[in-house]
């Protein structure tokens, strides 16, 4: 306790003496933060894990978790929080980021879907239909488990990346037969348009998700990222233990109804936990299926995804 505490004043210390700012008397520079709709902004404002903060936080809103890891890998933004497939997409692809925290979920959150009335009953069913999901997400992963569990290869059906407004607009209109996406657009479709679940993530994904930083934020602006991911794993604590009041937030937040988010909040409970080796061997286990179904060829190492110097940051 006596050395955690030493921590926390040190880095307040030094954020408070312009660490990572841009002059002497300037104070610290903003940290820059990215959030998909309802994820990292949504959780610490109805926390109210930020109070107090010595520095400022511009946000950005994403749609998904592909242009956000774009804008971070670009500079951007500083750090946001993505999946494990997507940010291991990303990383394979080249870009210069790391994830600095790590948090578990179920894989319910995930979904493959059908319209009320499908004639498609089994994954089996899938063979030779047209199914969207966003590339290099979550919903592809878990589209190729269910594919590979139904004894399909990615060429016996018909992939249509899309984001998630136009998979959506789709997905309604009849455009498509199936659709993989995650959490509130699952709450969408079947709490309001009859929407079946024919397959989802439990007991298939690993559940990791990641608050991935750009390589330029880890070297100038430390103090701000490891400040920021201690009131993230406190947030994420809090709304575990008060999903009613997550929910209710979530809902003002996004505009979502309330039935929307209770929903996403019961199915994706994320607990803040530190990278450890099992984090990096599900980040392999990945990108090997990732590139057993030709959608990576880069033979980028997963091992250097992983920056375990910010795990104190998870301790309460």
């Amino acid at each position: 306790m006596q050395r955690r505490s030493l921590i926390a004043t040190l880095t307040a210390a030094a954020l408070l003496a312009g660490c990572g700012g841009g002059g002497a008397g300037d104070g610290p520079a903003p940290l820059k933060v990215g959030s998909q709709r309802g994820g990292t902004k949504a959780i610490l404002v109805a926390s109210g894990a930020l109070e107090g903060a010595p520095y400022k936080i511009e946000w950005s809103e994403f749609a998904a978790a592909q242009p956000l890891l774009e804008a971070v890998g670009a500079g951007a933004v500083d750090l946001g929080e993505a999946g494990d497939a997507p940010f291991l997409f990303a990383y394979a692809g080249g870009s210069r980021i790391k994830a600095v925290q790590a948090g578990r979920s179920g894989g319910s959150s995930t979904a493959l879907l059908v319209r009320k009335g499908s004639t498609i009953h089994d994954l089996a069913g899938l063979r030779g239909r047209k199914i969207a999901t966003g590339r290099g997400s979550i919903g592809h992963y878990l589209l190729l488990r269910l594919l590979e569990e139904a004894g399909l290869k990615p060429t016996d059906v018909q992939i249509v990346f899309l984001g998630p407004g136009d998979a959506k607009a789709a997905f309604t209109s009849g455009a498509i037969d199936a659709w993989v996406t995650w959490g509130s657009y699952v709450a969408l479709a079947k709490l309001h348009d009859d929407a079946t679940i024919l397959a989802d993530g439990d007991g298939r994904l690993g559940g990791y998700g990641y608050e991935a930083a750009s390589e330029a934020a880890i070297a100038g602006k430390r103090p701000q990222v490891e400040d920021f991911l201690r009131r993230l794993a406190k947030a994420r604590r809090w709304a575990g233990e008060h999903p009613q009041e997550f929910a209710a937030a979530l809902s003002k937040e996004t505009g979502l109804q309330p039935d929307v988010a209770l929903y996403t909040v019961q199915h994706y409970r994320i607990a803040p936990s530190a990278i450890d080796d099992a984090a990096v061997a599900e980040g392999r286990a990945v990108l090997d299926r990732f590139r057993a179904a030709g959608a990576v060829t880069s033979t980028r190492d997963p091992a250097g995804a992983f920056d375990r110097s910010f795990n104190a940051a998870v301790a309460p």
